[in-house]
């Protein structure tokens, strides 16, 4: 996309900043779907990738929100410590892995910042008249982000639920309550993607980070060996890094963003070994024939891997 510049920012909820991008021309910007995302180099050189949550008719301008995850890697400390009105950010997209698919009816569930992408799909089936219930759930009052937004909106369509008021939302009534051929899009934190995901597990689902979560190797199987062809490298993968981590000791300008397996940045061509899928891009029927991964998440299954890097 290249540069915006950082039109306005203002506070919508405890700890939640919101950005609005211009072209520094002001002229028009591409138009974007309902789910889709774009990737910020901020001025430290970090790059994080922000669900637009605007209007997706409005080419003047893109919105994002940014949660603030004070033991987080820095991405969104900076968006809010740093003076950002004014500055121009270099920008990647839009991207969308999190697209509205066609269903008679939907129930959206969101928890805290999850609401981002959530807040377009709602108003994009207020436009066409679809059928739409959407729960949001947080902490207290204060961060429910675009609680009024939505209420006007939906009205009793939309359910505002904070935990220190009324407790976590009741996600299996919710979702045994939908009517048959509503599909269910839920976008939160990991505990309650897996608790949507036991209860149906044919949900679209995507995970909110502002990429500023701990990077964690779930089931490690142990250390493995990368090659990487093109560079005519090999080194160790130990059991508590991952493959990008080690990679970009290497290779520092290997490209990555989200660092959780979502975004697609790091995805790279695998040569040979056998990769161990753990990432949310390719989709679980195709895990097996897949010829490329993403290294921020996924390891091998077999004592060696090569990479086309």
């Amino acid at each position: 996309m290249g540069p915006l510049l950082v039109r306005q920012a203002r506070w919508i909820a405890h700890d939640v900043l919101e950005l609005q991008l211009t072209r520094p021309d002001g002229g028009g910007l591409p138009p974007w779907e309902p789910g889709a995302h774009i990737e910020l180099t901020l001025p430290s050189g970090l790059r994080r990738p922000y669900s637009l949550c605007g209007n997706p008719t409005d080419t003047r301008a893109w919105t994002v929100a940014v949660h603030r995850v004070p033991d987080g890697r820095g991405g969104s400390q900076e968006v809010h410590d740093t003076a950002l009105v004014g500055r121009e950010l270099e920008v990647r997209g839009p991207i969308n892995r999190f697209p509205l698919l066609p269903a008679k009816g939907y129930l959206l569930l969101a928890g805290g910042i999850g609401i981002t992408p959530l807040l377009p799909m709602a108003r994009e089936l207020t436009a066409r008249g679809i059928p739409w219930r959407l729960i949001l759930g947080a902490r207290d009052r204060s961060r429910l982000a675009y609680a009024d937004d939505l209420v006007e909106l939906g009205g009793d369509r939309v359910l505002l639920v904070p935990q220190d008021e009324a407790g976590l939302p009741d996600l299996a009534a919710e979702i045994a309550a939908a009517p048959p051929g509503h599909a269910v899009y839920a976008c939160g934190p990991t505990p309650m993607l897996d608790t949507v995901m036991s209860l149906c597990p044919t949900a679209y689902t995507e995970h909110f980070t502002s990429g500023d979560g701990d990077t964690q190797v779930a089931g490690t199987k142990g250390e493995f060996d990368v090659v990487l062809t093109r560079s005519d490298l090999r080194t160790t993968v130990p059991a508590d890094r991952s493959v990008l981590d080690v990679v970009r000791e290497l290779l520092p300008a290997v490209p990555y963003s989200c660092e959780e397996g979502y975004c697609g940045s790091c995805e790279t061509p695998v040569t040979a070994g056998i990769p161990d899928h753990r990432d949310t891009v390719i989709d679980p029927s195709e895990r097996a024939t897949a010829t490329t991964m993403m290294i921020c998440v996924s390891r091998s299954a077999s004592a060696v891997l090569e990479l086309d890097l």
